[in-house]
């Protein structure tokens, strides 16, 4: 055998391959995905925040101070009690004021505005967020074009609005783990309870 047929000898620098290399380096663009995505995780979680704080403590703008929960409104009253439409208006009317509902509502609220801003249990944010934004979207019902009563709904789009937006802002959050960047999503992910239950992530 030739010098040319032999393999390479102990003694034979080992240069990585050109695949090895780009493999170790990060991905174009990896970066500005993972800001991006922070800042849409932290927008959404100050959204989520502000509508509790505004229930609340009734800061005026969709909720006055007489209103507010801690003076002993409703934060579920005035939305559900004015619910004209959608084939679940009934049952929505029904749950108006109860305090349950109110609990929920509020507790749903705090929950969501806090995991999302801090980037912590993204995937269980995601799943009752999409019944919260689900169950809201029912209530606007924007498939009408008038109510029960046959005035205008004012409805722009059919199906698209912005619960459903909110919907899919979490979905994304969670699929991305938009909490490692920003946040303190890889700390979460190294509790022990969550490496026992993924779907805590």
């Amino acid at each position: 055998m030739s010098v040319q047929d032999r393999g390479p000898s102990l003694t034979t620098p080992f240069i990585p391959s050109q695949t090895a290399r780009t493999a170790e380096r990060p991905q174009p663009g990896s970066a500005a995905r993972g800001s991006a995505l922070a800042v849409l995780r932290i927008v959404m979680g100050l959204t989520f925040l502000w509508a509790f704080l505004d229930k609340l403590f009734g800061l005026g703008y969709s909720t006055s101070s007489a209103q507010a929960w801690i003076s002993g409104g409703s934060p579920t009253k005035g939305f559900l009690g004015h619910v004209q439409v959608g084939p679940m208006q009934s049952m929505l009317r029904g749950w108006a004021g109860a305090g349950w509902a109110d609990w929920l509502f509020m507790l749903a609220l705090l929950g969501l505005g806090i995991a999302v801003l801090l980037g912590v249990a993204l995937r269980p944010a995601a799943v009752a967020g999409t019944v919260l934004l689900a169950l809201m979207w029912i209530a606007e019902w924007p498939l009408a074009q008038s109510t029960s009563a046959g005035t205008a709904t004012s409805s722009t789009n059919p199906l698209i609005d912005y619960h459903l937006v909110y919907l899919v802002v979490l979905i994304v959050l969670a699929a991305f783990a938009a909490g490692d960047t920003w946040g303190l999503g890889r700390r979460w992910a190294r509790l022990d309870l969550v490496r026992r239950t993924p779907w805590l992530r």
